[in-house]
């Protein structure tokens, strides 16, 4: 049985991973078609958005990053350089393909700020783990409790629209989208709580 809540001085303690596989950044129409059919090939992907930061009152930005990962391989696929291809769009409306993130309908919101579509085949993580009597919301809680390993999250308010994306930026989009994935696919060998027995947690958490 997993915890169901995990401190931030714990998770200091755990060693540092990160998404060690292939970046492929899509910053060019050209590229987009090629990267969606790779990608096509999967039943199961993991995804994430970025947005540039705002630190003006009142003043929100578009989606900047739209990240899709296999196990070994993620494309940063840069919004606010391609816009929102059909390719793509295909892609987020397939429903035969599982798409798994972490509180899916903010990311969706964004999403259709930037292009109207109809996503389908989304798995959000946050829906999952609760069955595993997990009950924090955040990513980096959520892969600490599962995996005793802690993902940076150093580089979440950096500018997403910047010219040329940092290597530390390419390295932090692609493990939040494979992260996502790996959780999705671990408590996937494990089986869930009685219903009864989550409620349980649910009241015993919420009185403190």
């Amino acid at each position: 049985m997993y915890l169901a809540k995990i401190t931030k001085e714990e998770i200091n303690a755990m060693p540092v991973v990160a998404f060690e596989g292939e970046i492929t950044v899509v910053d060019s129409l050209g590229q987009v078609e090629e990267a969606v059919e790779e990608l096509r090939r999967h039943a199961v992907l993991g995804i994430d958005t970025e947005t540039k930061p705002s630190f003006t009152k009142g003043k929100v930005n578009q989606v900047a990053l739209l990240q899709v990962a296999t196990d070994d391989r993620c494309f940063l696929f840069r919004l606010n350089k391609i816009g929102f291809p059909a390719p793509l769009e295909s892609l987020l409306a397939n429903r035969r393909i599982k798409k798994v993130g972490l509180s899916l309908h903010d990311d969706m919101a964004g999403l259709r700020k930037v292009h109207k579509f109809k996503p389908a085949g989304l798995v959000d993580i946050q829906d999952m783990v609760k069955r595993y009597g997990i009950l924090e919301l955040g990513l980096q809680k959520i892969f600490a409790i599962i995996f005793a390993q802690k993902i940076s999250k150093s580089q979440q308010l950096s500018n997403w629209e910047n010219a040329v994306l940092t290597e530390p930026q390419q390295r932090y989009a692609a493990t939040d989208a494979w992260a996502c994935l790996k959780i999705y696919h671990r408590l996937l060998q494990e089986t869930p709580l009685p219903a009864d027995e989550v409620e349980r947690l649910v009241q015993a958490y919420a009185q403190g």
